[in-house]
């Protein structure tokens, strides 16, 4: 009987958060690291390392986490990058085609959350399409969040507590773009039809975190629905 060997894929772990709280705080570097050596293990795949930037916007290639990760790659240290989510990587079209061309037409992507691998022609094609689906929604944000701070202006509203999706700089609300996107999330979810509840336990069961660092509740989603700032 002739035995199939089964090659063991070696990956790099790759994670990211944007915020300087976040960079502090470690919130979502720990879930993000647990996500990926799970992953890992469900998959017989070789973990060698998991890289860290903290405090690194997606807007840009230009991380020291992520070259090194990529360095990484080219040196033969490992046959695929691994990470959480796409937009832990990029929310760029144009940035996610360099990144295919240059690295993922010879090693491979994998992303936990996205259920993805592009080893395959479609695999890159699915890969496309959820980064301009990624780039529509980050565009889409940023309007609704220029015009959601111009009403708060005039209407000179003043929160004792910051909501979900902005940071305080010098009085100003500032936008947070992983939160932004928790939001966003949590908006198609209730479109869907999904209780408070069953919103919450999806966010947690993720290990997506809330304004401080906490679970999310039906309370929770109710608040974040029914804030003007937001509609």
């Amino acid at each position: 009987m002739r035995q199939v060997i089964q090659m063991t894929i070696s990956a790099i772990g790759y994670v990211r958060v944007s915020t300087e709280e976040q960079a502090k705080e470690g919130i979502s570097i720990d879930a993000q690291s647990d996500k990926l050596r799970q992953y890992a293990d469900l998959h017989d795949i070789n973990l060698v390392d998991i890289i860290v930037d903290a405090g690194a916007s997606a807007k840009s290639l230009k991380r020291p986490g992520l070259d090194n990760a990529l360095a990484m790659l080219q040196s033969g240290e490992a046959d695929a990058l691994l990470i959480y989510k796409l937009d832990r990587l990029t929310r760029s079209v144009v940035d996610l085609g360099r990144l295919i061309d240059e690295y993922f037409k010879r090693y491979e992507l994998l992303s936990v959350m996205d259920d993805l691998n592009t080893s395959s022609a479609n695999g890159r094609l699915v890969l496309n399409v959820l980064t301009s689906i990624a780039q529509w929604e980050r565009e889409t944000i940023c309007e609704r969040t220029a015009d959601s701070l111009q009403y708060m202006k005039e209407q000179r509203r003043v929160y004792n507590h910051l909501p979900l999706g902005y940071r305080d700089s010098n009085g100003m609300l500032q936008p947070i773009d992983d939160e932004q996107l928790t939001v966003a999330e949590i908006f198609n979810m209730h479109g869907k039809g999904m209780s408070m509840h069953k919103i919450a336990n999806s966010l947690n069961e993720r290990g997506i975190v809330g304004k401080r660092g906490g679970a999310f509740y039906a309370s929770t989603i109710r608040a974040i629905i029914n804030n003007p700032i937001h509609q």
